[in-house]
């Protein structure tokens, strides 16, 4: 019930100080898990995607957002989920693993905030290969302008939101190709 409020409300707000503007929402399935994965900019990004998409989604953050118990009371009930960033986390890969055999999850594999397309994290391509399950590319456009890496508060600016499907994923690939490929499709959206 929070998530769907927080959504709503980041939605109608995003678009009357921002223009918010989505598109490519019909390319998600109205069941079953899939991985939705986006660019990482800001700290806008996560309340962007969210806010966009027509399902509820999980997705995991760093482990440090966690460690005030206000923040972690309202975050789980965000569908937000610590992960243990730097490390190989096996806990992290089962709670993936886990959220994925029944609902969807939104994952940023360049790992941090960066605007730059050069570093990612091949999580996601591993995702794909254990459990198959479709994968969504999202962009973010706009946030990194408005909330930039180090500002404290929003500026003016446009944000917008633009999905579509990664098709073409073989499972036989190895998990970087599979990763460069749905980067390629998120850098091209």
């Amino acid at each position: 019930m929070l998530y769907d409020f927080c959504t709503a409300l980041s939605a109608i707000i995003f678009k009357i100080f921002f223009g918010f503007r989505i598109k490519g929402r019909e390319v998600f399935p109205k069941t079953g898990p899939f991985i939705l994965a986006s660019n990482h900019a800001s700290n806008l990004d996560p309340i962007a995607v969210s806010a966009a998409c027509p399902r509820r989604v999980y997705f995991i953050a760093k482990e440090e957002l966690f460690h005030n118990k206000i923040a972690a009371f309202f975050l789980f009930r965000l569908h937000a989920r610590p992960i243990k960033r730097g490390t190989a986390d096996l806990g992290s890969i089962r709670l993936a693993l886990q959220i994925l055999s029944h609902d969807p999850l939104l994952l940023f594999p360049q790992g941090s905030r960066s605007s730059r397309f050069d570093s990612f994290k091949s999580g996601v391509g591993f995702l794909y290969k254990k459990t198959k399950v479709p994968v969504i590319a999202a962009r973010v456009y706009g946030t990194a302008d408005i909330l930039p890496k180090g500002a404290k508060f929003p500026r003016r600016g446009k944000i917008s939101v633009i999905f579509d499907k990664v098709g073409e994923l073989d499972p036989r690939d190895t998990r970087e190709a599979i990763t460069a490929k749905i980067i390629d499709k998120i850098q091209n959206l």
